[in-house]
């Protein structure tokens, strides 16, 4: 998996965020928006998976859209992900854009690694998340989640349970009494994917503990 690293890799807060080749072309406005919006007292380390519905999807799934099944691949990316995380006094926090903000918040179920994830847009209305969301423990202290205000208004009947899945999920958060956020974005699933990414990991950095 390539990696593609942007700040300053002394820096005391390290990002780790997966990504397609689609994701390069805002990096550099996500970028300048957490340093604008936060300071510079970042580093962001960006993974380039090669399977977008293999890499990120933590079982397999039938397809939603289009004819290709999801894979079962999280498992192997989140082992990649975990050789950048080092026992140094940082803090490290995992986020992503849709599937990638689905696979960030599956992976604070599987490690507590992280101080935080940065859930923006996420899937989570792959099958079978709710469920496992519910009858599993979350492993980090800060949860940040957001979705577009037009996203469940979509044609498709499976994508279009969004919005009663983060609202679920935020609520089972703040059962379990984690420090979380559920920010509304104006447009649908495609609007400022890189900005919506860039603020998620900018609350995470403000509220930092």
């Amino acid at each position: 998996m390539k990696k593609h690293l942007y700040g300053d890799s002394e820096a005391s807060n390290v990002l780790i965020q997966l990504i397609d080749g689609h994701d390069l072309s805002g990096m550099e406005n996500e970028v300048t928006y957490i340093k604008e919006h936060f300071g510079d007292d970042f580093f962001l380390m960006a993974i380039e998976v090669n399977d977008w519905d293999h890499n990120l999807s933590p079982w397999k799934a039938p397809a939603v859209f289009g004819n290709r099944d999801f894979g079962n691949g999280a498992a192997e990316t989140l082992k990649e992900a975990l050789k950048e995380v080092r026992d140094d006094g940082r803090h490290y926090y995992i986020g992503g854009y849709s599937l990638a903000g689905l696979f960030a918040l599956w992976a604070v179920y599987q490690s507590d690694v992280f101080d935080g994830t940065a859930a923006a847009s996420p899937s989570v209305w792959f099958p079978g998340f709710l469920e496992y969301a519910k009858d599993n423990d979350i492993m980090t202290r800060k949860v940040y989640l957001s979705l577009g205000d037009r996203e469940e208004k979509t044609r498709n009947p499976v994508m279009a349970e969004v919005g009663d899945c983060i609202r679920i999920i935020h609520a089972q958060l703040d059962e379990k009494g984690i420090r979380n956020t559920l920010e509304w974005n104006e447009g649908n699933h495609f609007k400022d994917p890189d900005i919506r990414t860039a603020r998620a990991f900018v609350w995470l950095l403000d509220n930092n503990l």
